[in-house]
């Protein structure tokens, strides 16, 4: 019932992922969500319906929606996952309730002392994972250290990366650069197992060199936000230039076929949505804009999460760093 778009994007998605074999369950309104699937040739369809009451809205506070909204799509998405029904969860809908539900009603692995979410954004050569794109806006330095480990895990089982390297977002390169929290992060990183490389700025983030960059929730927001309505903007520029004379809609027409590879390359829609990365089961967050392509991913790379045990990577990577883990908060019931 999520995303700018709701049913209208969401089931078509769904039905076109089932058709590769993936499971669906569809929460939501019941009548509403049967309308959409009756527009779609979903026969013979791993497909059913599961009906909740209510919706959380873009404007309703996490808090708020966990108290007054039990019966929201979300909740109960969240609880057939808890209960054994379903594997993972992908939403589009309000990402703060998405993160809430995630956490409090399916809870933490133990040992993760809080859950981000994992950013994947293009660069000139593979994705890069920026993690914590705003599920923790004041992140200490154990907290960061983690969202390394749990991005390890998901850039190997997900993304398909033998090695992938790790570098912590800071105002400079050399070592002792940015404020107390990155500086001891950094330490911490650098004793792991991780293929750690240090100190990276914003500038490095699409350059294709690192496959993973910690930061802090507040700082990956922005940097995020940033990012895409840098691409947006930049987008409508080239557009009204290539339009501002018949030369350049001349030169428009023949470099066509590479500005078709460069929007792919850019669209966000290619990558699904973010992972909600440290929780006991799968929950992915979808893109409030996200359209059928991007839905479509979103939902593949919850069924590759579970196909590849990411979970059980996750728990292992953790065990493994136990020592520099330290104390965990308590877990979330």
């Amino acid at each position: 019932m999520g995303g700018d778009f709701g049913p209208q994007v969401v089931v078509p998605a769904a039905v076109e992922a089932a058709r590769e074999g993936i499971a669906i369950a569809l929460v939501g309104d019941e009548a509403v969500v049967n309308a959409e699937l009756a527009g779609c040739d979903a026969e013979g369809l791993d497909i059913r319906v599961v009906h909740a009451s209510q919706v959380v809205e873009m404007d309703d506070k996490p808090a708020d929606a966990l108290r007054r909204k039990k019966d929201s799509s979300i909740q109960v998405a969240c609880r057939l996952v808890k209960d054994g029904e379903a594997h993972g969860v992908v939403s589009a809908g309000n990402s703060g309730a998405t993160v809430a539900c995630g956490m409090f009603v399916l809870g933490r692995i133990k040992g993760v002392q809080r859950p981000a979410l994992a950013g994947i954004l293009p660069t000139e050569k593979n994705p890069v994972v920026l993690i914590d794109v705003g599920a923790n806006v004041d992140s200490k330095p154990q907290h960061l250290f983690q969202f390394g480990l749990m991005a390890d895990v998901f850039a190997r089982d997900v993304l398909g990366l033998d090695k992938p390297s790790v570098g912590i977002l800071s105002i400079g390169e050399e070592e002792g650069k940015g404020n107390a929290a990155v500086r001891e992060a950094f330490d911490l990183l650098k004793k792991s197992q991780l293929r750690f490389i240090g100190n990276v700025e914003g500038r490095d983030i699409f350059t294709g060199e690192v496959d993973i960059v910690v930061c802090d929730g507040f700082v990956g927001n922005v940097a995020l936000k940033l990012s895409e309505g840098l691409a947006t903007s930049l987008g409508r520029i080239l557009k009204d230039e290539l339009k501002s004379s018949w030369l350049s809609k001349l030169g428009t027409l023949l470099s066509m076929r590479a500005f078709k590879r460069f929007r792919k390359v850019t669209d966000y829609a290619e990558y699904g949505g973010a992972p909600l990365l440290g929780l006991k089961d799968i929950v992915l967050v979808a893109h409030g804009k996200s359209n059928q392509l991007a839905m479509v991913n979103c939902i593949r790379m919850a069924a590759t999460s579970v196909r590849n045990r990411a979970h059980e990577h996750l728990v292992e990577k953790l065990a493994d760093h136990q020592g520099l883990n330290g104390k965990s908060e308590k877990s979330a019931a």
